[in-house]
């Protein structure tokens, strides 16, 4: 798995970031891993483009769609699904797994260390495993 390296960047690490991973470093692209990359942490697409554009840094939705679809697709960004209509992106890639509280929104880390996966159903032919991600889902206890 990819590492990025230290936390936070300033812009000319973004753009060394960006260039280390075929990535075309454009003023939109730059402001978005510049917010991305200051710190290990999970957000929506939402929140990304909220973050970047109260920075004074104008991008769209589409290009920060296109621009997390581009930082996945390269190994620069993880993408985490909780369901379908719930996606965080993940600034750590790091081996990990997570913890996703469904009272509080809240995702956490998990150290790969701390989850152990005894076995795996056997795979289709031609196939091998890419990664294993573990979202263990909780609730506030009541």
């Amino acid at each position: 798995m990819n590492t990025i390296g230290h936390y936070p960047f300033d812009k000319a690490g973004v753009v060394e970031l960006l260039q280390r991973h075929g990535i075309m470093p454009t003023q939109q692209r730059i402001d978005i891993a510049y917010f991305l990359f200051q710190r290990p942490q999970h957000l929506s697409a939402e929140e990304i483009l909220a973050g970047v554009n109260d920075r004074r840094e104008r991008v769209s939705k589409a290009t920060v769609y296109n621009t997390l679809g581009l930082f996945v697709s390269t190994g620069l960004l993880r993408e985490v699904l909780i369901e379908p209509e719930r996606v965080f992106y993940d600034s750590n890639m790091q081996p990990h797994h997570h913890i996703y509280n469904l009272d509080t929104g809240e995702l956490s880390d998990v150290q790969a260390v701390n989850v152990q996966v005894q076995r795996l159903p056997a795979l289709p032919e031609g196939t091998e495993v890419d990664s294993l991600e573990v979202v263990i889902r909780v609730r506030n206890a009541r």
